[in-house]
């Protein structure tokens, strides 16, 4: 009989390795809605032209990633790539940008894209991302990058950096785009590089290929072409990140993937990752809502790789999570005494308190590996002899310590136990 395998480049998670990924998805979140933003939950997929107006359609993610296919109805559809599109898209729709402002959301989840999977590099890849809409603020961007170094400091990781630069604003790209495309030309480039340089040209300045990278090293960059206003906002990020107390290093040649970025762009990079070195990024989108059809409103956020964050991790020996799946083992032996643990563990959950029982009929040494592999501090065991006496037995785990306890009172000795 055949058996079936996962889609080639696809991480799965699963216990006890899956609490380190809970554990990286749930830290960074909570450092997010210390800062007051709210949860949205998006389509698995869209439109397709949602994202080939939205993201770009001369980025590699339009033009050769997308999982793209025609539904029943003969509708184009894409599994969404990347979140922006899809959180503006629904702002607008459902009026959210309305309120009070900025407007500050956050999602996590799956994304697709179909690459070359390598480590670090899946094609389903798991992103939490935030959204702050509405308000053109240095400051805003400054806390939406202080908020995703803090989520990786609260897991452990130290190796990181962040890379900033700004990409300029609407009165001083187009100047410099002109000065890029004509310092292009004179490259010997290949045909579909040059006819990259045409549509985005900065997409040529993040070409990873040797042979490119020699020929656009004095190439114009915007750093040095930035408006009057441009600069002033780009000096006011790295003047709050200072008071926040929030390292950067300015990188001039940073250019994001996707066409959508202006002013502040920013990158979370850890070296011990190799070639895909990237774990997180964003910056500020000022025309994105108005390209989607909604009102002029800037925008600003990020996107964190909790694969890759997760690969940080264990680069640097943190272990984020734990891994037991309880704290309380129950060891029915019979029955009778099977009914009664039964709905002990039912109160004990109700407390709080996790819980396993040893189901099946294991005997007392099988029922007390399980209990060690479970990671449970404690055992609580109950046979015919204790059930006659009204008493049930409590193991402490790691030291071996056993004690006898009244049934009646067993819940809260359970939980003075693990409270020691």
């Amino acid at each position: 009989m055949s058996t079936f395998n996962a889609p080639k480049g696809i991480p799965e998670y699963y216990p006890p390795d899956s609490a380190g990924f809970v554990a990286v998805r749930e830290t960074l979140a909570e450092a997010v809605r210390r800062a007051g933003y709210g949860y949205i939950e998006l389509p698995l997929f869209e439109d397709t032209a949602l994202f080939a107006r939205g993201v770009g359609e001369s980025t590699d993610v339009v033009s050769k990633e997308m999982y793209t296919f025609a539904d029943q109805g003969g509708r184009s559809i894409t599994l969404r790539p990347e979140g922006t599109a899809g959180v503006i898209r629904s702002v607008i729709e459902h009026g959210l940008d309305r309120g009070q402002l900025p407007l500050k959301l956050y999602y996590s989840g799956a994304f697709f894209r179909y690459e070359r999977p390598q480590a670090g590099r899946y094609r389903q890849l798991q992103q939490l991302g935030v959204e702050a809409i509405g308000v053109d603020d240095p400051a805003l961007d400054a806390e939406v990058i202080a908020i995703a170094d803090e989520g990786y400091r609260r897991l452990g990781i130290t190796g990181h950096r962040i890379e900033l630069t700004s990409l300029g604003d609407s009165s001083c790209r187009p100047e410099y785009r002109s000065r890029l495309q004509e310092f292009l030309r004179g490259l010997p480039l290949d045909e579909e590089t040059r006819q990259r340089a045409e549509l985005n040209p900065l997409r040529v300045l993040d070409d990873k290929r040797p042979e490119v990278r020699e020929m656009v090293a004095d190439a114009p960059l915007m750093a040095d072409h930035l408006s009057a206003a441009a600069k002033d906002h780009y000096e006011q990020v790295k003047a709050h990140l200072n008071d926040l107390g929030v390292p950067f290093t300015e990188n001039p040649w940073l250019v994001r993937g996707l066409d959508y970025y202006t002013k502040t762009t920013f990158e979370f990079v850890h070296d011990g990752l190799g070639a895909q070195s990237g774990i997180g990024g964003g910056g500020r989108y000022d025309g994105l809502m108005a390209e989607l059809g909604g009102a002029e409103l800037s925008g600003v956020g990020f996107g964190l790789g909790l694969d890759r964050t997760l690969l940080a991790c264990q680069v640097e020996g943190v272990t984020p999570g734990d891994p037991a799946r309880c704290d309380v083992y129950c060891v029915p032996l019979g029955e009778t005494a099977k009914r009664r643990l039964v709905e002990t563990a039912g109160q004990l959950r109700r407390s709080g308190v996790r819980v396993e029982v040893a189901y099946g009929g294991k005997g007392l040494k099988g029922a007390m590996k399980a209990a060690d592999r479970s990671g449970a501090r404690v055992a609580l065991v109950l046979g015919d002899r204790d059930l006659a006496s009204g008493t049930a037995q409590l193991k402490e785990l790691a030291g071996g310590q056993q004690r006898t306890v009244g049934l009646d009172s067993v819940v809260d000795e359970a939980r003075a136990e693990l409270g020691r």
